[in-house]
């Protein structure tokens, strides 16, 4: 089965590198300042010229409270109006950017990511969403992938309404433990009844699709508390879950400087629960999908990795990679054609660089034939566990093993320690290379050794 893991502790051990997670590649540490204004103008023209549909996401960056271990992009305020502003300027991109594109594009997939988007009153959702629907051509007949990620306790049955409403079919709920020594730790104070009645609400309001994330390895857990925690969210049924590893860096993240090192769980803590975790869900009967994910097997992405049709871009595993992904917001990253780019992470800057009615890129990357090449590679691995020679080669006009004749020492050695099977035709990851897809893929990567590896997470 395409979901079967096999647990080996020394493997893992052995394994369990600092590296991407490869959402995209090259990453987005590859991004320069090269990029901008002209090459976005472009790529959404070539965009226009070859009718591809589209992927939007759109940053709401503001949380009431701070979540001690969040990582993202992000500005805690207690102050609702300073919303307002931001989405003046997030509608004059709106605007400057489906101007360059055709109002015929369809938009198979939107999500809203954050912060926290429910942060915005009803009207401002609906206003924004009036703004969206204006300006490119979403999709009326509920047959889009459209999420919002939902903190439940900024969500009520009224917001859930609401969202049914404005076309949403999709969400994804933060919850990371329900411990409450644990979410004392993170300064996340959730109960379980809080998170449920969101569910509730989503079930009978006939939203598509409900995701939960969790993470492991905060302050305070435990190999027993947190199986609890899983155990309480399978009796929930989500289509999806999300079950993140929690990496410590507080010399990059200032937030994580208020977590108690001293409570953090050891690395034999972290493994037990990630171990106990995979056994949980697959009892369950939920699938495997890769890296973090778990979906059930009636799912799309179960089904469109037993398709091998399965993708991943910087929304994580998709079934929508074909589309362009046009990321709207401070910090927002787009996917169009060959170029990645990102909007200024300022918040200040974001929005002063649209008041001159210009788009708020600052970095990206142009990919070349070898990025693609690579991409292709990596795509194949960590969405579908195997690849064929010959799809690439056909695909890229070059010989396989030829090509990449450097990186087969270490592809042998990985298929000698069990992780891989390497053969004359393909590459097959193994089911106990399964949960180290990533260090896998890392064998492909150009760019990795120049940067310093602290500033990715760990495998596992």
């Amino acid at each position: 089965m395409l979901d079967a893991i096999r647990w080996d502790t020394d493997l893992i051990r052995r394994y369990d590198l600092a590296g991407p997670r490869y959402t995209s590649y090259p990453t987005a540490v590859q991004f320069n300042s090269q990029v901008g204004t002209f090459d976005l103008f472009h790529a959404l023209r070539d965009s226009r010229k070859a009718q591809r549909p589209l992927s939007l996401y759109v940053h709401v960056p503001f949380c009431a409270n701070i979540c001690y271990y969040c990582a993202c992009n992000k500005v805690i305020t207690k102050d609702r109006g300073r919303a307002q502003p931001y989405l003046q300027r997030l509608e004059q991109e709106i605007q400057l950017i489906a101007c360059h594109l055709d109002p015929t594009q369809k938009v198979e997939q939107l999500h809203f990511g954050g912060g926290t988007p429910t942060f915005l009153s009803h009207d401002e959702l609906r206003q924004l969403m009036a703004q969206l629907r204006k300006h490119f051509n979403l999709l009326d007949d509920d047959s889009g992938d459209y999420s919002i990620e939902i903190d439940p306790r900024e969500a009520d049955w009224s917001t859930m309404g609401l969202l049914r409403e404005l076309g949403f079919n999709r969400v994804s709920i933060g919850l990371q433990d329900l411990d409450p020594a644990v979410q004392r730790a993170v300064n996340r104070l959730q109960s379980l009844e809080e998170t449920r009645a969101v569910i509730d609400a989503a079930r009978t309001l006939q939203f598509r699709s409900i995701n939960i994330d969790l993470i492991y390895g905060l302050p305070r857990q435990t190999p027993e508390n947190f199986a609890r925690t899983v155990e309480e969210v399978i009796n929930l049924q989500p289509d999806r879950l999300s079950v993140f590893n929690y990496a410590h860096l507080p010399e990059r993240f200032m937030p994580q400087r208020r977590i108690n090192s001293n409570e953090l769980p050891t690395p034999a803590q972290k493994l037990e629960m990630l171990q106990s975790t995979i056994e949980q869900l697959i009892s369950a009967g939920y699938r495997y999908i890769g890296m973090d994910h778990f979906a059930l097997p009636d799912d799309e992405l179960a089904i469109a990795q037993e398709e091998s049709t399965l993708q991943r871009n910087f929304q994580g595993y998709t079934t929508h990679g074909h589309c362009d992904l046009i990321g709207l917001g401070v910090s927002a990253i787009s996917q169009i054609g060959d170029l990645y780019c990102q909007n200024s992470s300022d918040l200040t800057e974001y929005q002063n660089v649209l008041a001159t009615s210009q788009p708020a890129t600052s970095r990206g990357l142009q990919c070349n034939a070898d990025d693609r090449l690579r991409r292709a590679v990596i795509q194949q691995l960590i969405c579908n566990f195997s690849l064929e020679y010959a799809d690439i080669e056909q695909a890229f006009n070059i010989d396989f093993q030829g090509y990449f004749g450097d990186l087969w020492p270490q592809l042998q050695d990985m298929a000698k320690d069990g992780l891989i099977e390497l053969d004359r035709d393909r590459i097959t990851i193994l089911p106990a290379g399964r949960l180290l897809v990533r260090s896998v893929c890392m064998v492909f990567d150009a760019y990795l050794e120049q940067h310093s590896r602290q500033r990715f997470s760990r495998v596992i």
